[in-house]
């Protein structure tokens, strides 16, 4: 009876460990970049083709892994593991010419200010880098963290800007000084940051809302209902765009009235993907349906484009910059190829 008792009370105690074990894992999983839940993303049937029609100018190896592509006017940046590194890549070429190596993950997003890129990064000392745009070297280190990874980070006409905490924290970094000159408090659970005229729009994964916030005063302006579990956004001008990856739709928000005027069914919920804007359209990734193409004018998904691959995109250089996460891979596709 008493060998009988103690093995129950071993095994419950067991059991508890593994859930708490699993319920761990789990949430390290959710807040993963790049990490692939297994999770259906139907898409929109009747405008998908096979990605594999279509026919990148250059096929780059970036690393174990690529992810976080930032296209600027002379480079196109994206960030690698294996090795920890960003690397920049000559669109005139489509070449890496540099390999700035990092100590960690650059692991929530990518932003180009005042003469530098600065990369977010994960891993056992979380920390923000500076790299130098033109000699491709680390010109400092700062000992501001991300609030975690699949975030993002922006830059304003006078500041970097970044949420630093699961709480709710917007900071705001002076370029000058390398350090915090102002927080506010937002929403927990935000993580993804956007300036756009003179606004800093951050996405509420936790809230399911997209708030503004005056870039110059940094306060708070509206706290705006949007789609579930909202992450990464873009801006056309005039809206707003967030992809949500609760439900895989996306809301369009007007930046004057600062209300959602459209929803549109996409079909791409889940973890990890990414949302730009370019030659008037929205574009998404998201891993299965690694590009999606959305008319800016009409709200309608034009083409979706099915098969491995995705994770990351940004529009630039007449070409999107899509990257397959998994592979390692970062591929150019021209436009014109994406036309019909």
């Amino acid at each position: 009876m008493c060998s009988s008792l103690l093995m129950s009370v071993t095994m419950v105690n067991v059991t508890r460990v593994l859930l708490l074990l699993i319920a761990a894992s789990g949430a390290a999983i959710a807040q993963t970049s790049g990490a692939e839940r297994n999770v259906a993303r139907p898409g929109v049937k009747e405008v998908q083709v096979a990605f594999a029609s279509l026919k990148p100018s250059a096929t780059i190896k970036i690393g174990g892994t690529a992810d976080w592509v930032l296209v600027t006017d002379d480079a196109v940046w994206v960030a690698s593991t294996k090795p920890d590194a960003v690397e920049r890549i000559d669109p005139a070429t489509n070449k890496v010419v540099a390999k700035v190596g990092v100590p960690g993950e650059a692991c929530s997003g990518l932003a180009l200010g005042f003469g530098s890129i600065w990369a977010p990064l994960c891993g056992n000392k979380p920390a923000l880098v500076r790299i130098d745009a033109i000699k491709n070297t680390i010109s400092a280190t700062l000992p501001i963290p991300p609030a975690g990874p699949e975030g993002g980070i922006t830059a304003s006409g006078d500041s970097i800007w970044m949420v630093t905490d699961k709480n709710g924290t917007l900071s705001r970094i002076d370029p000058a000084t390398n350090t915090v000159r102002q927080k506010t408090s937002i929403p927990p659970g935000s993580y993804n940051p956007l300036f756009s005229d003179g606004v800093v729009w951050i996405t509420g994964f936790a809230s399911n809302i997209l708030v503004a916030v005056d870039a110059s005063m940094g306060g708070v302006l509206a706290s705006i209902p949007v789609g579930p579990k909202p992450r990464f956004l873009t801006a056309d001008g005039g809206s707003i765009w967030t992809l949500n990856q609760g439900n895989g739709t996306m809301s369009r928000v007007d930046t004057s009235t600062k209300k959602v005027v459209a929803t549109i069914a996409a079909g791409i919920p889940g973890l990890g993907g990414d949302i730009c804007y370019g030659a008037n359209s929205v574009w998404a990734t998201v891993f299965d349906i690694p590009l999606t193409r959305i008319n800016s004018k009409t709200n309608k998904v034009l083409r979706q484009w099915v098969g491995r691959g995705g994770d990351s995109l940004r529009f630039g250089h007449e070409s999107i910059w899509l990257t397959d996460y998994h592979r390692g891979l970062l591929w150019r596709i021209p436009y014109e190829e994406l036309r019909h």
